[in-house]
């Protein structure tokens, strides 16, 4: 059963299909890890047992991950039936009516939920540390944190719960656990996977991607054949890919153009590892063949973090207000954790406007940004500022009131420029501390062009593979 959860997502799919392991089996080894490593990593907060053997029963045999067991977090995605409580008090009781539309993708191609995983309050922090369900911790060092929001989900497939887990990503929410565990976490471009039917927009003016983390570039590549493509009345559509994403990994990138910063655009203290570690992979790429230079972009970004939190702090109160409206609950101060309900209640007092001139001034921002792109191919940077903080480490602190607050700013810096511009991104655990933690490393591409991101990402795999890795849980 632990070794059937080590295989790959692509794996599991070719034993299904060829008899060599039923479906059911596969969701039972599923099930039998969850409960084997939950109780130490609390990475998985709802579970959904009953439902995903029912779901077995119910498989024609003939998807393409027919059987392949997998969770989602417990924001944004809805599965009929399920409970979905987004980390908050304020949602316990509710019961999705319908299945979200990416949901409803992960079915169709064959997928089993077993479970949803655990997320701060609201997807609301770089960290996973919820009243509610209490704090997942790092399989790698239990004492420190699996990255947010979806910590629970870099939790789980990094110890080998299951091989795939949903993620999204409104500011590095893929990417930080990817990095923080030692996955594969792609933000795609805007809007590449679905949002409807309930949303068309969430993180104001598309900040928020949907998509997985993985441990293989190449099973991150499959799911988003699955999922990729906009549904009905979607605000943004990128371009369709020339060819399916899966038959980029293995393919020649080519001689690429790539630029490389150990500082993000908004100087910021990084960690030494993380600063060596993003130099060490310049120099396997330029020993690769590609052209190299350090450079990174330039832009006004003397208000970013006023703007960001500005889209941020609306973000957070319009998911309170839509919930209060979707549920007929009023939001109370006592339902909340003090984090969220100190920014719902900064919202409330703002002018709507202020919000739109927020949006307006990212947008000039991702303007600025966009033609170092047409001098380069790719940005490589290491992915967080630093390696995986302590359990804790984004607490408040009454005797220093801003330090939470800061940390929580900083130590994603490096992610949330793609989710401004638009572009994607992403983070492969290339490089690992003295200490034995994972260094993610950020590949950030062209608008539309996730082809690029999985050519390098699949060079980069075999130059240094990283799969082999497993934390040890005693």
């Amino acid at each position: 059963m632990h070794e059937l959860m080590r295989k790959t997502m692509a794996e599991q799919a070719a034993l299904v299909k060829s008899g060599a392991v039923s479906a059911a089996e596969l969701v039972e080894a599923a099930i039998t890890s969850i409960e084997a490593l939950n109780p130490t990593l609390n990475a998985v907060v709802i579970p959904m047992f009953d439902i995903a053997r029912e779901a077995v029963k119910n498989l024609k045999g003939d998807e393409a991950f027919s059987g392949v067991p997998m969770l989602l977090k417990d924001v944004v995605a809805e599965y009929a039936g399920s409970p979905m409580t987004e980390g908050s008090r304020f949602l316990q009781g509710y019961v999705s009516p319908r299945d979200s539309e990416l949901v409803a993708r992960y079915r169709r191609a064959g997928f089993i939920v077993c479970g949803k995983t655990n997320s701060p309050e609201f997807a609301s922090k770089p960290t996973t540390e919820p009243e509610l369900y209490g704090a997942t911790k790092n399989p790698w060092d239990l004492t420190r944190s699996p990255g947010g929001s979806s910590g629970g989900a870099g939790a789980a497939v990094a110890c080998g719960m299951v091989s795939v887990a949903h993620a999204n990503d409104g500011g590095g929410s893929t990417r930080v656990p990817a990095a923080a565990c030692g996955l594969v976490g792609l933000k795609g471009t805007r809007g590449r996977n679905p949002l409807g039917p309930d949303y068309g927009d969430i993180g104001a003016a598309g900040l928020l991607s949907e998509h997985v983390v993985t441990r293989t570039v190449l099973d991150n590549a499959l799911m988003l054949d699955v999922t990729a493509g906009a549904d009905a009345g979607a605000p943004f559509y990128p371009p369709p890919p020339l060819r399916p994403f899966a038959e980029e990994v293995g393919a020649d990138p080519g001689r690429l153009r790539i630029a490389f910063s150990d500082q993000p655009v908004i100087d910021t203290e990084v960690d030494a590892e993380c600063r060596a570690a993003v130099r060490e992979i310049a120099k396997l790429c330029e020993e690769l063949g590609h052209d190299v230079v350090e450079a990174k972009p330039v832009a006004t970004s003397d208000n970013f973090h006023k703007n960001f939190t500005t889209v941020w702090l609306g973000m957070v109160g319009w998911m309170i207000r839509d919930w209060e409206r979707r549920t007929g609950r009023k939001a109370e101060q006592e339902l909340f954790e003090r984090h969220t309900w100190k920014m719902y209640s900064v919202d409330a007092k703002s002018h709507p406007s202020d919000f739109l001139m927020a949006v307006q001034d990212l947008q000039v921002f991702a303007r600025e940004i966009a033609p170092f792109f047409d001098q380069y191919d790719v940005w490589l940077t290491p992915t967080l500022t630093r390696t995986a903080p302590p359990l804790g480490w984004f607490d408040f602190d009454p005797k220093n009131p801003h330090q939470a607050t800061e940390r929580m700013e900083q130590y994603p810096r490096f992610t949330s420029l793609a989710n401004v511009t638009g572009q994607p991104a992403i983070s492969l655990p290339l490089c690992w501390s003295k200490s034995g933690l994972p260094i993610g490393i950020q590949f950030m591409g062209r608008y539309a062009d996730e082809a690029t991101l999985f050519r390098i990402a699949g060079q980069m795999e075999t130059a240094r593979p990283w799969a082999h890795r497993w934390p040890d849980l005693g």
